[in-house]
């Protein structure tokens, strides 16, 4: 097998981009370093190399639901987006609570993933009810992780139960926190917005009422527990207070909660806008950032959820939760945060690459040394282009920012040292 040298690249090596060299075998890292050699050349002239892309929370719609997306549109589109590794959630139809059925998904992730996807397994049968699944038969299956992402547990003792069992089997726990009493099918972030359009609101407390309870269970039992897409300032400050504890959690925020607020809604028609948890207040924004800048965040995931043109249709009351994510999220938080100073550009490459990695567990990836997986995105910062639904790989067209102008294109995404992306 011929080795791959990619050169004249600024490459992020450690927390600082260097302009370096990278030697790749096979599917391994084998040097890092100038005056490298190889038969075969890939010029990164004016280009960023980073690690590749790790994305803790997709959903990728196989089994069931696949006129939404399927595995290979949904990993193509996140090899665009620069990803390499994608996390994927168990909301599927029939939802796997059994070691034969997660057995099966891994097997299809494998076959038609263009890129790696580490499969969630469901915490309770059918993501909905109180009795857990069997943790052991899942690890074993081949889940990297639990959650009923799309449901909060609602049972205390059912969590605690859950806690005791993730940490015998090593088993990070990843919640989507949300109290339905609270949520009471709310459509939108409860506020001014909301009482304009007359739609019912979700309240911040349904979401902290959870992470709050889970917090303590999790300091009990020792979990690793994980909240996903947090959206609120006051989650942002118990999970920093927590952390000081020494509370073994980690947290993720999307791209659309760090970019867009409630104020964007300015209609029915905007479904587009809609998805759980909610936008919410400029406030809750600027703590979502500062929890970025001090730790207290460790990550960002898009939540990529693909839908259907029909899901999406009618009022906001009518049309399903849910946005894209995988081919949007570098170059919208790139230009918007970036570029306006909110975030250097090597904060960005690690919350988006080295942070998830660690925070996930996966020590072969994250970084680009030696010894680890050829997993990169080689990015041109200077092109600008206008994001428009015919260069979506995804099937699902679902978000705000079609139209945009950005800033930041992938060059090409290498997984295991294959090309799987490679920009036309």
């Amino acid at each position: 097998m011929t080795q791959t040298l990619i050169k004249n690249g600024q490459v992020l090596v450690g927390k600082q981009l260097l302009a370096t060299d990278v030697l790749f075998d096979q599917d391994k890292i084998v040097a890092v370093g100038k005056n490298l050699t190889a038969e075969k050349v890939i010029d990164a002239t004016r280009l960023v190399v980073a690690p590749g892309f790790v994305d803790a929370h997709v959903h990728l719609r196989q089994p069931g639901q696949t006129a939404k997306e399927d595995i290979a549109s949904g990993t193509l589109a996140a090899a665009h987006g620069g990803y390499t590794t994608v996390c994927a959630m168990a909301n599927v139809t029939p939802v796997p609570n059994t070691a034969a059925q997660l057995s099966k998904m891994c097997q299809l992730n494998r076959q038609h993933g263009r890129i790696r996807v580490l499969q969630y397994a469901p915490v309770t049968v059918d993501l909905t009810t109180e009795q857990l699944t069997d943790f052991a038969a899942m690890k074993q299956a081949g889940a990297f992780a639990l959650s009923n992402d799309g449901h909060g547990i609602q049972a205390a003792q059912t969590m605690a139960q859950a806690c005791q069992e993730a940490v015998k089997f090593d088993l990070m726990l990843a919640a989507h926190a949300q109290d339905d009493s609270l949520f009471d099918q709310g459509v939108i972030n409860q506020g001014e917005v909301a009482q304009q359009l007359n739609v019912r609101g979700i309240p911040a407390s349904s979401e902290t009422v959870q992470v709050a309870r889970d917090l303590l269970l999790a300091a009990q039992t020792g979990v690793h527990y994980h909240v996903c897409h947090i959206s609120t300032k006051e989650t942002v400050e118990l999970i920093r207070q927590a952390k000081k504890r020494g509370v073994k959690v980690t947290c993720e925020v999307t791209p659309h909660h760090l970019l867009l607020t409630e104020q964007q809604i300015t209609s029915q028609s905007a479904t587009n806008y809609k998805m759980n948890p909610p936008l919410r207040t400029s406030t809750d924004q600027e703590a979502l950032l500062a929890g970025l800048q001090d730790g207290t965040i460790d990550m960002i995931a898009t939540d990529h959820a693909p839908h259907t043109v029909a899901d999406k249709a009618g009022s906001l009351t009518q049309a399903a939760f849910g946005i894209t994510g995988s081919e949007t999220a570098f170059n919208m938080l790139y230009t918007q945060l970036v570029r306006s100073g909110k975030l250097t550009l090597t904060q960005l490459l690690l919350l988006l690459s080295t942070k998830p990695a660690a925070a996930l567990g996966l020590s072969d990836v994250g970084q680009i040394l030696p010894g680890k997986r050829a997993d990169l995105v080689l990015l041109d910062l200077n092109a600008q282009r206008s994001l428009q639904e015919q260069d979506f790989l995804s099937k699902g067209k679902n978000t705000p920012f079609t139209g945009e102008t950005v800033w930041g294109q992938t060059v090409a995404t290498i997984a295991a040292g294959q090309v799987v992306y490679r920009q036309k």
